[in-house]
């Protein structure tokens, strides 16, 4: 017997981060700049997933030549605190990038911020495990409310659905 298709959704309480971090391997060949990076970014996921006080909610990885990582944290703060501590892994690595990776042009490396205020988003999840903001924030049931992108949004009541199938 097919089980039938399953829909979530999330909520995480107040305001948040999402930040969306990646490098781009343009010099394949100088591979021992690429190692220092990809370590330095391993150290850097270790320490945060070992110190939930930091703020730092989770991450998705994707990865190819220009791979990305999704973040999530629980406010600006907690992401500048991070970035700027003399106690964290992430400065000696970002001094070390700039000084000495950087210049080979080995590796470029980029990054974007965004702050979500609560109620401001909403997401969709059919047949999936745990993943994006769904693994860091309060999994839900869709109900009649969340049938819709507009009724997650707290515009309609999810009655607004145009195919019966909306997602």
């Amino acid at each position: 017997m097919a089980r039938s298709y399953i829909r979530h959704t999330a909520k995480i309480e107040g305001d948040f981060v999402v930040f969306l971090i990646g490098a781009h391997i343009s010099k394949p060949w100088k591979v021992l700049s690429v190692i220092k990076v990809a370590r330095a970014m391993s150290a850097m996921m270790k320490e945060l997933e070992g110190n939930p006080q930091l703020g730092y909610l989770g991450q998705e990885q994707f990865g190819g030549a220009s791979g990305v990582q999704i973040q999530y944290w629980r406010t600006k703060q907690h992401l500048m605190d991070y970035a700027r501590s003399k106690d964290s892994t992430h400065l000696p690595a970002w001094k070390h990038f700039n000084q000495v990776i950087a210049k080979t042009t080995a590796v470029g490396i980029w990054h974007e911020t965004y702050l979500i205020r609560a109620g401001e988003y909403e997401c969709i999840y059919g047949n999936m495990p745990l993943f994006g903001l769904g693994k860091v924030a309060t999994r839900l049931e869709v109900g009649a409310a969340q049938n819709t992108a507009a009724g997650r949004l707290g515009l309609t009541d999810g009655g607004d659905t145009p195919t019966g199938t909306e997602l």
